[in-house]
Order: structure tokens, then sequence, then C-alpha cells
């Protein structure tokens, strides 16, 4: 195994790639339940003809270097030695990192609620998945009830500016159901008061948010009533209506649904102590906050593949760098 674990995660060079384009392989020899979870290559003077075939395969396709088929590839690397860590993520769980590169490819030009639509189908769907279903058998029954809060949002007008503030940091500001529902409330406010300019959201805390409550994961009984609960009550929804009014201020950390929220903002500032990270992979599942709409409308689909499959932290500066935040504060 642990020789087929190696094979896996070495990188093929551009002729090696090219040669096994030209041997015509069948689909399952990618992606899930075969030797090949993920493809990486070496993209210097690799052959352009295989664009199109990159973009159809069932795995994540990962760029090393730079060449012409930048673009046909999911993420890319410069830094070589991040592949095996990658990789193993893929590995472990192989059928959400497919769905993840999947969707990511169809949505990234479509109108930002049809993607928030498909995002949805996709995010119900590996709910019931193998990878995620593990997760809950083995992980969840030692997580902790989450400390329900009597106003996790607090809401205050300041002039034609609404102010709105996730408030529940004994929790870490986690999106359970309640934080949810009161976001969600709030932010109907500010899609229909016309009087309102500008919308400000911040949180109290020592995090922004650590996303949405491991607690209540699972709880959904089937794809189809996730969907429908998720078409009535995702804050995405909302945020996508408002983004040219919508200034984000982010304070530590910005985890999951935390980076997937924050980045619907036409401004987003930051906390030098700030930073974001998509973890959502480990739990077998695919961002699901609308973050594979918005990251990838401020940092790209590449970027955004990267956060999740390497679910490493992005710090304010490289935030900064990458378009993540506008700005930021001291």
């Amino acid at each position: 195994m642990k020789l087929l674990l190696e094979a896996r995660v070495e990188p093929l060079s551009g002729i090696d790639i090219v040669e096994l384009f030209e041997s015509n392989p069948p689909r399952d020899m990618f992606g899930p339940k075969s030797d090949r979870p993920v493809v990486a290559f070496q993209l210097e003077g690799v052959d352009t003809r295989i664009g199109a075939w990159l973009k159809d395969l069932p795995c994540p396709v990962i760029g090393l270097g730079h060449g012409p088929l930048e673009a046909d590839c999911d993420l890319l690397l410069t830094d070589e030695s991040e592949l095996p860590t990658i990789a193993k993520n893929i590995e472990a769980a192989p059928i959400a990192a497919m769905v993840l590169v999947q969707h990511l490819r169809a949505s990234e030009h479509q109108d930002i609620t049809d993607a928030l639509t498909a995002e949805s189908f996709a995010y119900a769907a590996i709910q019931k998945g193998p990878e995620f279903q593990d997760w809950l058998k083995n992980e969840k029954a030692i997580t902790s009830p989450l400390r329900v809060s009597d106003t996790p949002v607090t809401v205050a007008m300041d002039g034609p500016n609404l102010k709105i503030i996730l408030d529940d940091p004994g929790n870490l500001n986690a999106v359970g159901t309640c934080m949810r529902d009161a976001f969600c409330e709030a932010l109907d406010m500010a899609m229909t008061d016309h009087s309102i300019e500008r919308v400000e959201l911040s949180a109290n805390g020592r995090a922004f948010s650590v996303g949405g409550a491991v607690e209540e994961f699972g709880e959904i009984s089937d794809p189809a009533t996730a969907h429908w609960v998720r078409s009535l009550r995702l804050p995405a929804w909302r945020l996508a209506r408002m983004t040219e009014k919508l200034h984000v201020h982010v304070n530590g950390a910005a985890i999951g649904a935390g980076a997937e929220i924050a980045a619907f903002g036409k401004k987003v500032t930051a906390s030098k102590h700030a930073w974001f990270q998509l973890p959502e992979l480990k739990y077998g599942l695919i961002p699901g906050a609308g973050g594979t709409v918005s990251l990838p409308r401020r940092i790209g689909r590449q970027k955004t593949c990267y956060m999740a499959l390497s679910m490493n932290r992005i710090n304010a500066q490289t935030a900064a760098e990458w378009g993540l935040v506008d700005e930021i504060l001291s």
C-alpha cells in the first residue's frame, strides 16, 4: 500500500501526461476507487491539445510550475513540496474532492444565483456520501453539544447603515441553526428596507466565525430535504443579492462558513491577526455556505480549490495579496 500511495503522488512529466492521454484511458482509471484519485503533472512544454481532456477528468488536476495549460488545471503549485500533503487529503476523501473540482469547473462562469443552487445540489448529495457518513459515525460522537445563545446576532441602525454583528463569542460565532436563522432575519431586513444604504458585517470575540456548528452536522434526514432547507434558509442566498452594499470586517479566524460569508462583501477588511481556512474536506464535505461561489469570484477557482484541498490557513497578508481581503487594518 505504501508503494501505491507513493506512486499516486509522483508527478507526471509533460511527455508522460501526453502519452497517458494518447493511450485513451477509460474514465474509471481516474478518481475515487482508482489508482489515480489525483493527477499531477509538470506544465512546462505540455501539448495544449490535452486541455479539454484534463478539464473532463473525474478527479482533481494539479499543474506544477508554469505552462500553457495552467487555465485547464484545478489548482496550480509552484512549490512541489506541497503536493504530497494535498494528495494525501484527496486520497482520504476522493469523492468529496471529485465533487468539489467538478462543481467549481461547472459553476465558474454561471450566474451567481445559479451557482449557489448548483452548490446546494452538490452539498446535499455529498452529505449522504460514504466519507461524510464515516466521519459522522467515528467522530461526531465525541463533540460536545452547542451552547445555545439567546442573541447570537446583534443588529443596530447607524443612520442609513445597518450594523450586523455575529455575537456568539462563547461558541466562536459558529453558524448553528440559531445563528443562521438570526442572521437570515437580519439580512432579510437589509434586503427589504430600501432606506439602508450600507450593511456592515462584523463579529464580537476572538473569531469572526469558526464556520458551521459541527455539533449539528448531519441532522437533515435526506438530500432533497437538505436542499429544500438550504433554499429557504441559506444566508449566502441573501448575501449574494446585497453584495454591492455589503462591507465585512474579519477579526481572528474565518473558518469554513466564516470565510465563505466574508467573501461576499463588496469590501472586505481584516485585522492583521485574521486568517482564513476551508477545512470541509476532512469531514468528507465541500464548502457549502456559498464559498464555491463567493471565493472564486474574489480569488479565482484555482486558489479556492487550493484552499479546499490543502486545508491550509491563509493569513491576512496572503489574503490581501490574493484579493480575498481589500485592506488590512491594525
